[in-house]
């Protein structure tokens, strides 16, 4: 069944559900300690309840299917005893909401049971890493029905071979989810059902609860004020690897979030022009100069839901005229696509919507000339704004969903080929609003050469932007059934940074 019919039939199913069998007979919570969200573990048994009601009536209809699926397994570092810090892999986080290692679930989708299968410790695991749970302990803290260890799951599978994997190849990645090996364990189900299921869980994440937009609620202000701190810190002559660590410290300590989202971008100057600068070839290392435009893009995550946030903003706290010109023309393609988002508009729309703008506001700033359409014809704004206009967030920054079967094929055009997603919007989607101007040598060079493009730019003014770097700014928005919540929290309007720089408190509570 193609992710499109899968879309039109979830509509159809009543997802108020009945959690008395997904093992939510309590009410634990997850939460880093005083002042933190708690978390109820209810969110993850309305996650299995609505997983196993959609499967129901789009999969399958036989009594002794289950579902299986893999957590994440702990890694060291190389060949060595270096254990990295876990991160629960995705679909088995949205499922069971369980932080550590090396587990498996099992899911009976006609009885909503759900069975954790844990590892069997050696005694020796209290020295070193503390107390061993019990399964009662384990089954209360995640609200299952039953745990068992991880060595008895062939023997509790047993003959049943009606059995599911979530298998398929993530859209944005490109890397495929594969399937676990059981010993002794073989399913009569087909790699399209697999498929199938896959693509029914990827749906099923790209819908949020008001459970999960709550965590992201947070997630969102936490990383928000954040960036307040950061604008309020900065002064020329730090390195941008301050600004990460400020940013890391602040989350961790002021919200309890461990992890970030991805790997921060703390860009000042030319390094704006990068897209994903920060990265161990080019490690946040530069000193913010004066006079230069900052562009960081950094979120951290809460219960492994994330945020991804970008503000721009001149290191010393005024703006330029002409940095005022390129965050006022990126800040209008912003507001443009916020005055459209609601269910049912096209996501590729609205990437050219907030490209028309920008191509307009250079048109007005002298930096081009000629016809709007026809630059969005011959793909100009590709020049000066090659990513997607944003991306489905969740669970992983760049969630899943976003071009599954039954939807448009990516363009293959520049700047529309970079789009993650490619399908409508949805109430209660969360993606991320994100335009951008960057001035990338590489890429103005190549229109300067190029017979159609060169045309419409005007080199002796662009020539001037050589070493400014990129504005961008990046909201994350929920879908609502009239339009959009933003859950980002941070100053946009130029009087409001700089007021905000000089010391003017910002809230950023949710």
């Amino acid at each position: 069944m193609a992710s499109g019919d899968i879309e039109g039939l979830l509509e159809a199913v009543d997802l108020q559900i009945d959690l008395s069998s997904a093992g939510s007979d309590n009410d634990a919570r997850f939460h880093m300690g005083d002042g933190t969200l708690e978390i109820s573990m209810r969110l993850h048994a309305l996650n299995r309840a609505r997983l196993c009601k959609a499967f129901r009536a789009i999969i399958s209809d036989e009594d002794g299917d289950l579902i299986i699926l893999e957590g994440g397994k702990s890694r060291c570092r190389d060949a060595t005893d270096h254990e990295e810090l876990f991160r629960q892999e995705s679909f088995f986080h949205w499922c069971f909401g369980v932080k550590e290692p090396d587990c498996m679930g099992v899911i009976e989708p006609h009885t909503g049971k759900a069975r954790l299968f844990v590892p069997r410790l050696p005694i020796e695991y209290e020295t070193w890493m503390g107390h061993i749970l019990t399964r009662e302990e384990w089954r209360t803290m995640y609200a299952v029905n039953e745990v068992l260890y991880l060595d008895e799951i062939s023997s509790f599978i047993g003959m049943r071979t009606s059995l599911f994997f979530p298998k398929g190849v993530n859209t944005d990645s490109g890397v495929e989810h594969p399937v676990p090996v059981i010993e002794d364990v073989v399913s009569s189900r087909t790699e399209k059902e697999f498929v199938e299921l896959f693509e029914l869980l990827s749906e099923l994440r790209m819908v949020k609860t008001e459970m999960e937009l709550d965590v992201m609620r947070y997630s969102a202000a936490v990383s928000s004020a954040a960036h307040v701190e950061i604008m309020q810190k900065i002064r020329p002559g730090m390195t941008e690897y301050q600004m990460e660590s400020l940013f890391q410290h602040y989350c961790y300590s002021k919200g309890g979030c461990r992890y970030t989202s991805y790997t921060c971008i703390c860009a000042s100057g030319s390094n704006g022009a990068t897209l994903h600068y920060g990265h161990a070839a080019a490690a946040n290392a530069s000193t913010i100069q004066d006079g230069s435009i900052c562009l960081f893009d950094m979120g951290t995550e809460y219960h492994c839901y994330g945020s991804d946030i970008t503000c721009s903003f001149p290191a010393n706290g005024r703006f330029t005229d002409d940095q005022e010109m390129i965050y006022e023309a990126v800040l209008a393609s912003q507001r443009a696509v916020f005055e459209k988002v609601r269910p049912g508009v096209s996501w590729p729309d609205m990437h050219v919507l907030a490209e028309r703008t920008i191509l307009e506001k250079l048109i007005a700033g002298g930096l081009l000339v000629g016809d709007v359409d026809e630059m969005l014809e011959a793909r100009l704004g590709a020049v000066f704004m090659p990513h997607g206009l944003g991306h489905t967030l969740g669970i992983d920054t760049h969630d899943v969903g976003g071009m599954l079967s039954g939807h448009p094929k990516r363009d293959s055009r520049p700047g529309l080929k970079s789009l993650r997603m490619t399908r409508t919007l949805r109430k209660h989607m969360v993606v991320t609003v994100e335009p951008g101007i960057y001035f990338n040598p590489a890429l103005i060079e190549k229109a300067r050469n190029d017979p159609i493009l060169s045309k419409y730019l005007r080199m002796e003014e662009i020539d001037r932007f050589r070493t400014f770097g990129g504005v961008r700014l990046e909201d994350d928005i929920v879908i609502t059934s009239d339009g959009y919540e933003n859950l980002t929290k941070v100053p946009r309007n130029v009087a409001d940074i700089e007021n905000v720089m000089a010391g003017a408190a910002w809230d950023s509570t949710p």
